[in-house]
């Protein structure tokens, strides 16, 4: 069945996705669809209609959140029947866009699903995650006899998930005593111990500019001295870490080394090899955040492997490949920096949750997460391709495209240059469009223009009709 002639002229304003959601929400408006009834799957539908599989997976995601299809894992896609679940709009009528700031964006943004079309949000949608592997995983956890779970569960965390870390890490090169790797809840706990553990007030640290925004606040509350050095496509830019090197006693430098939050590049290997070398030089520790490597196809550079748990503290977590809301980190060091960090996890909140480590550690060993991952990376690849065509189709200067990862950090040409990507984000809000602003991912807040979008979650035809509403895009 043929629902629809696609229209491939972009210049009538909708996606070909935006096509499929307005064709196959027709067909069940009249009936063509009824209730409880399979619609083709996704292969079939881009076949029959000669458009892509990524364009007909991201329509039936938002027929997905809307409540028009639902999806049950290895049998499709089909219309629900009314009396399980109907349809809802997309935004409620009495919506109210919450007041932008850096509180929102850093706390109640994870609260609020006000929002339709989050391109400024950090995670994998919903619809991408492991579905099946998460919900076995949770009844396999959920057998284990209480007089297992009774306890507090032990500071260093859930041995065997310590033991896949261990293993797993060491696959990169970096190889481990089970006494280096620490469980956190989540990666951001992990960087607050090392910060609280190795730093005190007053100290210097360097972080990248732009770097990860939730960082920016734990450095300020632990009164730290931070300095910035810039990001470019390749790496850090060493000249710029050697002089502020030279000008002083820094302490650490915070890097993220693939597929960096929020430009989304990767170090080179050249520039990872000189980073190091400089650090060795001038004597500093570097705290690697590798939350999204499980993100990257291939290989990339790991500081952490490349000069071993002494000079480099490795930070990572499962929240990006595994889900948002499982937050399980870890800390990898040198055994006796390991032990210290324990004391100061168990200072500032006990153990953390046996229950979460085990479901993580049980979605990792049943041996599909890996096809899965490659999975999501496909999806991310053809994100990345359809995302960076409409940002150089409406005139956005694209920082990077390394075509994985979660980001692309971009800005518009003519006055949105000048008066900053804030303003145009406080705007996008009244029609319920999220943008990340690029000024939150600086330690002074320059309004430089540039935005973070999740390519996951920014082809909406709402965020580019928005965009050329707003006078966004290039007169060109």
């Amino acid at each position: 069945m043929r629902f629809f002639e696609p229209v491939r002229d972009r210049t009538v304003g909708e996606t070909l996705s935006d096509q499929v959601v307005a064709a196959i929400e027709l067909a069940i408006r009249q009936q063509q669809l009824r209730p409880g009834m399979q619609v083709p799957s996704v292969r079939q539908f881009a076949r029959t209609h000669a458009v892509s599989t990524f364009t007909v997976s991201a329509a039936y995601s938002r027929l997905v959140a809307r409540g028009l299809l639902v999806a049950r894992p290895g049998s499709g896609y089909r219309v629900p029947s009314s009396a399980r679940q109907a349809p809802v709009p997309e935004r409620a009528p009495d919506w109210e866009p919450p007041r932008l700031g850096a509180a929102w964006l850093l706390a109640d943004v994870f609260a609020d699903h006000s929002i339709p079309i989050k391109s400024g949000c950090g995670w994998l949608p919903p619809e991408w995650l492991n579905e099946a592997g998460l919900q076995q995983s949770i009844r396999q956890v959920s057998r284990t006899p209480v007089t297992q779970l009774g306890g507090y569960g032990h500071p260093y965390g859930y041995h065997p998930l310590r033991e896949y870390v261990r293993q797993a890490l060491g696959q990169h090169g970096l190889q481990l005593d089970i006494r280096q790797v620490l469980l956190t809840h989540g990666a951001t706990q992990a960087l607050d111990i090392v910060i609280r553990t190795l730093l005190r007030p007053g100290d210097t640290i360097a972080v990248e500019i732009p770097c990860y925004a939730n960082l920016l606040p734990a450095l300020k509350l632990a009164g730290l001295v931070v300095r910035g050095v810039v990001r470019n496509e390749d790496g850090i830019d060493l000249y710029a870490l050697e002089a502020l090197a030279q000008e002083g006693d820094v302490k650490a430098l915070f890097v993220n080394t693939a597929l960096q939050n929020p430009t989304g590049t990767t170090l080179s290997m050249s520039n990872a090899f000189r980073l190091l070398q400089l650090a060795e030089r001038f004597d500093f520790r570097i705290i690697e955040d590798d939350v999204s490597r499980a993100l990257l196809p291939g290989l990339g550079p790991m500081l952490a492997a490349m000069a071993g748990a002494g000079r480099v503290v490795y930070v990572s977590g499962f929240s990006k490949s595994i889900m948002p809301s499982m937050r399980v980190g870890y800390v990898a060091a040198d055994a006796a920096l390991t032990q210290e960090f324990a004391k100061t996890k168990m200072a500032l909140g006990l153990t953390t949750p046996e229950m979460m480590e085990r479901t993580v550690y049980q979605v990792l060993r049943q041996g599909k997460h890996q096809l899965h991952l490659q999975r999501v990376q496909d999806k991310l690849r053809q994100a990345h391709e359809e995302l960076a065509g409409l940002l150089d189709e409406h005139g956005f200067e694209v920082f990077a495209r390394p075509q994985a990862g979660l980001f692309l950090w971009a800005r518009p040409a003519g006055k949105w240059r000048e008066r900053g990507s804030r303003q145009l984000a406080e705007l996008a809000l009244k029609d319920g469009i999220w943008l990340a602003p690029g000024s939150y991912f600086y330690p002074d807040q320059p309004d430089t223009g540039w935005i973070r979008f999740n390519v996951a979650y920014s082809l909406s035809p709402a965020l580019w009709a928005f965009m050329r509403k707003a006078g966004a895009c290039s007169e060109n």
